[in-house]
């Protein structure tokens, strides 16, 4: 099982290349039909599509595998909601892996008369479900890191009590009054500078946000659950595709575990 996983991490890197050329043909293939270019053109770009979205399939074969062997890591960790999502993300990536293997063996032709319809929406379904989980893991540990900031500036500031009497009087009178939705204004620009700079601060973090809300709306627009066009989910998936390689690239950018 070890030896397979090792075997089959060295074409996930041809997979991420083959996935960023096929947007980019989607991309290209959108841009080019808005245009109105020549028929013969969007038709090759077209089918240049399909090859590699057909490659990306037999490239992906086994990856169950290994979706299931991360699925039994996940469930040892201490935290609870990490465990829960990482574990359950993984388990929908196998499944989500495993119709993707069926649809490319009714394409080849070993499997006859499959509804390729059918078996595309219920991947994309384990792939929708499992990017939610990614997301909602990425927001949990945003959280976590702003809640360890917030102890440490807690602990680092002074205690009420140092503060005579007298000085909090005056000073809470000298405070003009400030309208609520002012009030809740500069809270939520406090909030998001924070995120932000706990986002800056953790880069692997950062990248798999983002990576993970590009990719959302992939199986978004080919469910019809939320329609945003084949120009603008090519750029996700193209965006997605390039911060995947670079996390490969640059192991130390990757999200643990």
């Amino acid at each position: 099982m070890d030896s397979w996983v090792r075997f089959n991490s060295q074409s996930q890197a041809k997979e991420k290349v083959f996935r960023a050329a096929q947007y980019s043909c989607m991309l290209l293939g959108s841009t080019l039909t808005k245009s109105r270019a020549a028929s013969d053109l969007q038709r090759i770009v077209s089918d240049l599509e399909a090859h590699m979205s057909l490659t990306r399939k037999l490239l992906r074969l086994g990856n169950s595998v290994e979706a299931l062997q991360a699925a039994k890591r996940a469930i040892h960790l201490s935290d609870g909601v990490l465990r829960l999502c990482i574990t359950i993300a993984h388990l929908n990536r196998a499944m989500y892996f495993a119709c993707d293997n069926v649809l490319w063996a009714g394409k080849t032709g070993i499997i006859s008369k499959l509804d390729h319809h059918k078996w595309s929406q219920r991947s994309f379904r384990y792939y929708l479900f499992a990017l939610i989980l990614n997301v909602t893991r990425n927001v949990y540990e945003v959280c976590l890191l702003l809640d360890g900031e917030d102890r440490c500036r807690s602990t680092k500031s002074s205690s009420p009590s140092d503060v005579l009497p007298d000085d909090r009087l005056s000073s809470s009178s000298a405070v003009p009054a400030t309208s609520p939705p002012a009030l809740m204004f500069a809270r939520l620009c406090r909030l998001m500078g924070q995120v932000g700079a706990v986002l800056y601060n953790n880069p692997p973090l950062l990248l798999d946000l983002l990576k993970n809300s590009c990719d959302i709306f992939i199986p978004l627009d080919k469910l019809g659950l939320y329609r945003t066009g084949p120009a603008f989910v090519g750029t996700c998936g193209l965006l997605s595709s390039v911060l995947s390689i670079v996390t490969m690239l640059h192991p130390w950018l990757k999200l643990k575990p």
